[in-house]
């Protein structure tokens, strides 16, 4: 679940958010201290927002919210029975609601309303929530909040943390936690928003055309940064043109240049690069290229201890074929080559924002962890690198390519367990086999997990890996079983792929940290 957030409203913000109209005489402006979608998380004072989620309906719990101190409720009707038994007050916000909400209050008593947990009715509880963030975002944050939306198939998440690294070091800045990139997960996030934060960088992801859209609505982004346009989600999308056309949503919600608008775009990536047609914004370039207006060069991989590579940076104001260029050699702890394109956009928002090199090399490099990548000890005495988040082609690639960039000591072996890529619909056969052709040139040993994993398998077979060296199971269980036997000490070993698989139950099994053993019996 979600985690339960800090929030900086209260109730007259939720009431007139929903409702319409100036907040009752009788209703305190008592403050909210957290939003969740969890009932079981729920504390005085805080607000439940009552969800229809993939396994569980969160208006079956309404009631038990409201025991646990849940002082707001925004559900939907069916979560008025519950309600009304835990003695809340219903504030009915439907379109078709009998009466207006105010007339409820024309005989209170003053301030009868202290202390009485509201449910506010709404037709979405979704839409609902996305009022309250959008209200919050327009009336309540900082009128020079500068917003930064990033959006693409790999790398959103990365390069997140790494801005907020960055920017920090001369903002006030907020950051979406975890993964709340989300219809429902940004507009929690926007409750979030002081009227001190000078800066707010959310990631948005999406599952259909017209989400991000949505979530430009809310959040009002100034700068956008584009990561890359690949097939993740394709069964969901049905094409990459229309991935490319879901991405492109947050450009063309850019300001102008005039009203200080920027697109931030990776200028390696085609469909990224179309993009810029598509705004009015300032167009700010990144990439391995010299056309672009930050560039790097020179890279090259310290296996655990990061990369380090060349920054270009070309000055506008001579246009983009001529102009000064300045240099600099950076070293950043990241993982892998391919990190280079989370550095350069991280880089690129700083420069656009005013930042100078010493502030940005310095947020570069304050990232004290590899970011969702995690390197623990293995049994029997290798090194395990846990990537079990999610999977798509361009990441399984990027995990393979940083496994071939960190020599493994003393005659260990490079190993990868890697599992199905669900959700890439048409694009299935032909992403499990640009997989496995990769893995043949890397890995010593190959060890696939259940039934798409098998054929990441059978092309790393056909195109040159000799069968000794190749592994296929059908399920977590018969995977861990197999490495417990086969890992030497040294051995390095790549574990990637999609949660759905119970990937995630393979790490903990073959690591030698006791407590991440315990851990598994949570799930």
């Amino acid at each position: 679940m979600p985690p339960i957030l800090p929030t900086q409203i209260n109730q007259h913000l939720l009431w007139q958010a929903l409702t319409g109209d100036l907040p009752p005489l009788a209703l305190p402006p008592v403050p909210i201290a957290h939003a969740g979608l969890d009932s079981r998380d729920m504390n005085a004072g805080d607000l439940f927002i009552a969800f229809q989620g993939e396994q569980t309906d969160g208006h079956h719990y309404v009631g038990q919210a409201i025991h646990r101190g849940a002082q707001a409720v925004i559900c939907e009707s069916r979560g008025r029975i519950q309600a009304e038994a835990a003695g809340a007050l219903i504030i009915d916000c439907r379109r078709e609601a009998p009466a207006s909400a105010t007339q409820i209050w024309r005989d209170a008593p003053t301030n009868s309303l202290a202390g009485r947990p509201l449910v506010y009715l709404v037709d979405n509880s979704v839409e609902g929530l996305q009022r309250v963030g959008g209200f919050q975002r327009i009336h309540r944050a900082n009128p020079n909040l500068s917003v930064i939306g990033i959006t693409g198939s790999v790398g959103k998440t990365s390069t997140k943390e790494l801005s907020y690294a960055v920017l920090r070091q001369r903002y006030k800045t907020l950051h979406n936690k975890g993964n709340l990139n989300s219809e429902q997960g940004l507009p929690l996030t926007l409750l979030e928003l002081e009227s001190e934060h000078e800066r707010a960088i959310l990631e948005m992801g999406m599952y259909a055309l017209g989400e991000i859209h949505t979530m430009t609505i809310l959040a009002r982004p100034r700068i956008g940064i584009i990561t890359n346009v690949g097939p993740v989600h394709l069964s969901r999308m049905g094409s990459i043109e229309n991935i490319a056309q879901a991405k492109s949503e947050l450009v063309r919600a850019l300001p102008s240049a005039e009203d200080g608008g920027v697109a931030i775009l990776n200028w390696d990536d085609e469909w990224v690069k179309g993009m810029a047609e598509l705004t009015t914004a300032r167009i700010f370039r990144y990439g391995l290229t010299p056309e672009a207006d930050l560039w790097a060069d020179e890279i090259s991989s310290d296996g655990m201890n990061g990369i380090r590579f060349r920054f270009h940076q070309r000055h506008a104001e001579d246009g983009p074929k001529g102009g000064k260029v300045e240099s600099l050699h950076v070293r950043v702890p990241l993982l892998g080559r391919h990190s280079v394109h989370t550095a350069l956009r991280a880089a690129s928002l700083g420069l656009v924002e005013g930042l100078s090199w010493e502030e940005i090399v310095a947020g570069l490099q304050s990232l004290s962890s590899q970011i969702r990548l995690v390197v623990v000890p293995g049994i029997n005495g290798s090194t395990l690198i846990d990537d079990t988040y999610n999977a798509s082609p361009a990441s399984m690639i990027a995990a393979l390519n940083l496994l071939n960039d960190i020599a493994p000591e003393n005659m260990g072996r490079r190993v990868a367990v890697l599992g199905d890529m669900r959700e890439l619909g048409d694009h299935t056969d032909e992403g499990h086999k640009i997989v496995g052709r990769r893995a043949a040139d890397v890995v010593d040993i190959l060890i696939t997990v259940g039934e798409l994993g098998r054929a990441i398998g059978e092309e790393a077979r056909s195109v040159g890996l000799s069968p000794e060296r190749l592994f296929v199971t059908k399920t977590s269980e018969e995977a861990i079983a197999l490495i417990q036997r086969a890992i030497h000490a040294n051995d390095m070993v790549l574990v990637k792929g999609s949660r759905a698989l119970g990937m995630d139950r393979i790490v903990p099994a073959i690591s030698r940290d006791d407590t991440a053993h315990q851990s598994v019996h949570h799930h």
